[in-house]
């Protein structure tokens, strides 16, 4: 699913209000053990927060950018310190993926 219409956005933020961020990216910014870390995640959950806590907002903004081209996900939403991310995985099953059952 890529999060194309304003509809499909509004889902995924209703879905991603009550988790909590499973990785933080801090001072040494996108290490390989942190893209190693979001990637597992987002295989295992297809939506997951990131706490981004490196600088000012302009290097927030570029972290989250460099965030999603590595990892190959896409941004929901990003406020303040913590960015929104969505990344299908092909390979799980839909009965099983925590993406389908929660919007069920």
């Amino acid at each position: 699913m890529n999060p194309s219409n304003s509809k499909e956005l509004r889902q995924l933020r209703a879905l991603a209000h009550p988790l909590r961020p499973v990785v933080t990216v801090a001072g040494n910014g996108l290490s390989a053990s942190v893209l190693q870390e979001v990637d597992r995640a987002l295989s295992d959950h297809e939506l997951i927060k990131v706490k981004i806590a490196v600088g000012d907002r302009l290097q927030r903004e570029s972290v989250v950018a460099a965030l999603c081209e590595q990892a190959g996900a896409q941004l929901v939403q990003r406020i303040g310190n913590i960015a929104t991310l969505i990344r299908r995985n092909p390979a799980a099953d839909p009965k099983k993926s925590n993406l389908q059952r929660a919007r069920s």
